[in-house]
């Protein structure tokens, strides 16, 4: 992961060689200038740094290199540095947009804890950042279905390879893993596209109905048909049937939705007439299939008749690296929904966030962004709905970070089949440094072979 660089503008040689020095050894890059000129030079938008200033400059002031910077990225952190006549200017500052100030004389302690609170909001800042750019550079498929998970990219592939295939597909999944977005790809991305994609939830239709929205009825077929009704299935036709929740489909149905699958006709309630249809069939199960065949709550033959392309989405949990991206995405949509500003979310937040469970997947995620750019008390799990900020003890580097270190440690461990070598040059990080990072995240490299 790159660091965070720090340019440090000081006229005062002994002050600046002090200073570099201090952050020298707080493990900091250190690039120092006497002007502000040159180093006004080096602070673009989304550039990794932060910048550290006195106040009184020859030439261009900190407090016009200040405006300089926020007019090319309001977000990069400024911290000042002044004299003791200088309190109420940098006051000002702030409310300008400075980050923080530091009052000479200054410890070396001090300036290395500021500048570590600014390193790290940049680091966050400049993450999301990424996320967006990733976001809105998303195209086709990756962007219908994001995450850089390993089984995600599988998924995208699978789906990308059977769209085109005329065979029927079997989808799993836990609630809120995307069954239906999953379904509507392989619709999208096939030659049905052009036509209807219907769905049905199989188990939100009372039994008594089912059977006239699958397959339609003619006039008279019942009491109160009065006029023709084309059924779900003829409306499907040379497009795509999406059975979500097949699970729940009566058993009486099952046989008629078998044969069906087998014949490719259809006949609506109170006709003898028998319908073509040219429909591909996609079914979603929570449940093991098989499972509830054995049981006898599924027929057998139906089941192996759907069996034949199984498409498997990963829950939530499996996949932590991608919360990031996807919470970054709700937020982005959410905002746009309700017309407010897109919050910013402390790395504390990101942690709890990585580290729950989801037991309603990317659907509970959704939600949670939703509740978040609300202001909503409680938005995020494991986040307190009023912290104690007086009294909150501030998260340290190492804990602000580690979430995303150790996901991008598994993710590139994962590419890499376990090969610890492959995973050092994609994060460009030696291999003493990798083997210290596994250890203290307790990943070995033959959990991902």
């Amino acid at each position: 992961m790159n660091e965070i660089e720090v340019i440090l503008v000081e006229d005062d040689p002994t002050v600046r060689e002090g200073s570099a020095q201090a952050l020298d050894l707080a493990g900091f890059t250190v690039r120092d200038f006497d002007s502000a000129e040159p180093a006004r030079e080096l602070l673009q938008a989304h550039c990794r740094a932060v910048l550290v200033t006195d106040v009184r400059l020859p030439g261009m002031s900190g407090l016009e290199l200040l405006a300089a910077v926020r007019a090319a990225d309001p977000e990069l952190p400024v911290i000042l540095v002044t004299g003791h006549g200088d309190i109420s200017m940098a006051v000002q500052a702030m409310h300008d947009g400075a980050y923080d100030f530091i009052e000479k004389p200054y410890s070396s302690e001090q300036l290395a804890d500021v500048v570590r609170r600014a390193a790290d909001k940049r680091r966050l800042q400049l993450e999301v950042h990424e996320l967006r750019q990733r976001l809105a550079h998303s195209q086709g498929i990756d962007a219908a279905l994001l995450g850089n998970a390993p089984a995600m990219r599988e998924l995208r592939r699978l789906i990308l390879e059977v769209a085109s295939q005329p065979a029927d597909v079997l989808i799993y999944g836990e609630t809120g893993t995307g069954k239906e977005l999953v379904a509507r790809c392989l619709h999208e991305f096939s030659e049905r596209a052009s036509h209807h994609y219907v769905a049905i939830n199989c188990g939100a239709i009372p039994e008594t109905i089912f059977e006239s929205e699958l397959f339609g009825h003619e006039p008279g077929a019942f009491t109160g048909a009065s006029k023709r009704q084309v059924g779900k299935i003829e409306y499907a036709s040379q497009g795509t049937l999406f059975l979500d929740e097949i699970e729940s489909l009566p058993l009486a149905m099952q046989v008629k939705l078998l044969r069906v699958l087998q014949e490719r006709y259809i006949e609506r309630l109170g006709s003898c007439q028998t319908l073509p249809v040219d429909v591909r069939v996609i079914a979603a199960s929570k449940a093991d299939l098989k499972e509830l065949s054995g049981q006898g709550q599924f027929r057998s033959d139906l089941y192996y008749r759907l069996n034949l392309i199984v498409l498997q989405i990963p829950p939530l949990r499996e996949r932590r690296e991608d919360i990031p991206l996807l919470f970054e995405h709700f937020m982005l949509d959410a905002a746009s929904r309700y017309k407010r500003a897109v919050p910013s979310v402390p790395a504390a937040h990101m942690q709890a966030l990585m580290r729950h469970d989801w037991p309603g997947n990317v659907r509970e995620l959704r939600n949670a962004a939703d509740r978040y750019v609300l202001g909503l008390a409680g938005a995020l799990p494991g986040v307190p709905a009023a912290p104690d900020t007086a009294t909150a003890t501030p998260a340290s580097l190492a804990d602000q970070v580690s979430a995303f270190e150790r996901a991008l440690i598994e993710l590139e461990l994962r590419n890499a089949g376990g090969n610890v070598g492959a995973a050092c040059t994609a994060l460009a990080l030696p291999k003493q440094t990798m083997y210290h990072k596994m250890q203290k995240y307790g990943l070995t490299a033959e959990d991902y072979r």
